[in-house]
């Protein structure tokens, strides 16, 4: 069969093995060579190519629900549930989206874009159809790593305490099966999960225990019997810990093994009690560069198929980058620096900071809470904490940053990675709602630099300061020093970058470039604006804002408009008895798409061009 043939999953039933293979080598050559296109999340779908096979196959969807952990491995999903006439369309504006999407397809059940949500969210389907007196089956595929965050164990704890019918397949791909062991084991899964095996187990369950007096001991000494076979040849530390949560264990499988899975899944939906069944796969499974560097191919650019080098290479450091360099020099000269990320080292840019203070890098796993309430526990201990995440991440945080940190005051740095606007990841990673939490809350100071000079200014800041910071900047470097270069940053005092007669634009971090553009294309109608680099975002520059004469503002900022800048502009305006901005650009009341991030500013009216439209209009020019 050929990929374009395959129009709903079911048809995978009629394919024999050979054919499910040749249709599994070309969904990997569709993923690479429509992510080498796009960019997007490539190792991890390469990974899991059979074990969706295996899944549609057993199951019916859309009638049985996926949840898919993170989502970023649902592309062979999207293939196999008629969407691949659209595939080549992945993560571009308008286009398919790189995680589950409910009105893409009916088989999308959930959206899915953060980690460790997933076995919530598929116990709350599960209750759903229980309580609705359905009969369909729930399946939700975890990463290992999705398991480093505490959702997971409460929804775990949750399932197993209720014993809600459940499937959870734990992908694994951190390990593999060792040949000494993963024969056995395989074998004794193949047995345990056999139709004959487990009917034969039932009714030597209901025989022994009917015979009067030593039935039911001599069943509890079998049972044991089987038990001590089953720790030697698989690993029992898994298996008592599930077990201990309610769940019943069965694998580890093969997770590129067909045949394999496909008798354990249909074990498993065989059963009345909820089941983990622990798959064994290999990132990048397939193409050789990807599974030789698999971190690296997690989620990439569009790169050259034959090498896996990326098509293009940015002229500019990342912000993250520079972050990480500043940071690591500053903790040459400070011992009480501390480095944290959840499970993201290389895209916050703390690789550098790894290599050469390795004794102060900390790696909490997918746990934003933690990292939160931890770092506050190390400055309270006298360390100075740096926290890296991307903004959209931190909203994770949110109680422990008010709790622990701010209510305690302590010197805490949050480092806010992809602020605003992401591009091509979409509304779950979009940072544009850290302003609003983070605005209001005492003791917090909050700083966008509008360049790479400017930040390394306000990491240096930060190092003096003893109370909570954050710093967010944007995914896309500006480099500004040359035309406009950094002197000291002084905090809570903004920076006149060109003076004007007619308006002023009070612009945030990225917002500045776009403003000095703007001004530009005003000045072509004869409309001089003056741009103010408003870097510290919290608090305002009150001495400025006081001395603003009669001219009319407007505010910029990569940010929701509720809650966001120009709206603390206004209500600062409003306490002082100053007149109200006469516009504020900003993103809407909505969730902003997926695409590159011209087109995004194009679809919020964010383009120099179009808010120097709305200038003119608002001042009747």
């Amino acid at each position: 069969m050929e990929l374009k043939d395959l129009k709903h999953p079911s048809q995978l039933r009629d394919l024999s093995m050979d054919e499910m293979t040749q249709l599994a080598a070309q969904i990997r050559r569709e993923i690479v060579n429509t992510v080498s296109v796009c960019g997007g999340h490539l190792a991890s779908n390469l990974g899991v190519v059979e074990l969706t096979m295996a899944m549609h196959r057993v199951f019916d969807a859309p009638k049985d629900q996926f949840v898919f952990d993170v989502g970023h491995q649902s592309y062979v999903h999207k293939i196999l549930t008629g969407r691949y006439d659209q595939f080549s369309s992945l993560r571009t504006f308008g286009g398919m989206a790189g995680f589950p999407k409910r009105s893409e397809s009916d088989c999308d059940v959930f959206e899915t874009g953060h980690a460790s949500t997933a076995l919530s969210a598929a116990l709350g389907l599960a209750r759903a159809r229980d309580y609705q007196h359905k009969d369909h089956h729930v399946v939700a595929v975890v990463g290992d790593g999705a398991l480093t965050g505490g959702m997971c164990y409460e929804a775990f704890n949750d399932a197993g305490n209720s014993q809600t019918r459940l499937i959870v397949i734990l992908n694994d791909n951190e390990m593999s099966i060792a040949p000494n062991v993963g024969a056995l084991s395989r074998h004794l899964t193949s047995l345990r999960v056999s139709r004959k095996w487990r009917t034969t187990k039932k009714v030597v369950k209901r025989g022994l225990i009917s015979v009067p007096v030593i039935g039911k001991p001599l069943y509890h000494f079998f049972d044991k019997v089987k038990d001590t076979v089953r720790s030697l040849l698989v690993k029992e530390d898994d298996v008592g810990f599930f077990a201990a949560l309610g769940f019943h264990y069965y694998g580890p499988v093969d997770g590129h093994d067909i045949v394999g899975l496909e008798k354990t899944l249909a074990m498993a939906k065989d059963c009345d009690y909820p089941v983990v069944i622990h798959v064994l796969t290999r990132k990048g499974h397939g193409y050789e560069q990807a599974e030789a560097h698999p971190e690296e191919f997690h989620g990439t650019p569009p790169f050259f198929v034959e090498t896996g080098d990326v098509r293009k290479t940015k002229a500019l450091p990342s912000f993250g980058k520079v972050m990480g360099q500043t940071l690591s020099d500053m903790a040459d000269e400070d011992d009480r620096i501390v480095a944290i990320t959840a499970a993201m080292p290389s895209g916050t840019g703390l690789s550098e900071f790894a290599q050469r203070h390795p004794q102060r890098m900390i790696d909490v796993g997918i746990a934003e809470e933690h990292a939160v309430t931890m770092a506050a526990g190390l400055a309270a201990g006298g360390m100075k904490p740096y926290f890296a995440v991307y903004a959209s991440f931190f909203q994770r945080g949110y109680d422990q940053m008010i709790h622990d940190v701010c209510l305690q005051n302590l010197p805490v740095t949050f480092l806010l990675d992809r602020a605003g606007m992401v591009g091509e990841d979409g509304p779950t990673h979009h940072g544009v709602f850290d302003l609003s939490s983070l605005m209001p809350i005492p003791n917090m100071t909050v700083l966008a630099p509008r360049d790479l000079a400017e930040l390394r200014l306000m990491m240096r800041w930060t190092q003096g300061h003893d109370g909570p910071v954050a710093i967010r900047y944007g995914r896309n470097s500006v480099d500004q020093h040359e035309a406009y270069p950094c002197g000291e940053f002084t905090p809570g005092k903004w920076e006149v970058l060109e003076e004007g007669t007619d308006c002023v634009l009070l612009a945030v971090g990225s917002m500045v470039r776009e403003a000095l553009d703007t001004r530009l294309l005003l000045k072509e109608v004869g409309i001089s604006a003056e741009v103010v680099n408003c870097s510290t975002v919290k608090p305002l520059d009150e001495a400025w804002l006081s001395a603003m004469e009669g001219k009319p503002v407007f505010t910029m900022e990569e940010h929701a408009l509720e809650g966001g800048f120009g709206a603390s502009v206004c209500g600062w305006c409003s306490r002082m008895d100053k007149p109200a901005p006469a516009g504020m650009f900003g993103i809407g009341d909505d969730f902003v798409p997926h695409g590159k991030r011209v087109l995004l500013l194009e679809h919020q009216n964010l383009l120099p061009e179009q808010m120097a439209q709305s200038i003119r209009e608002k001042m009747g020019r």
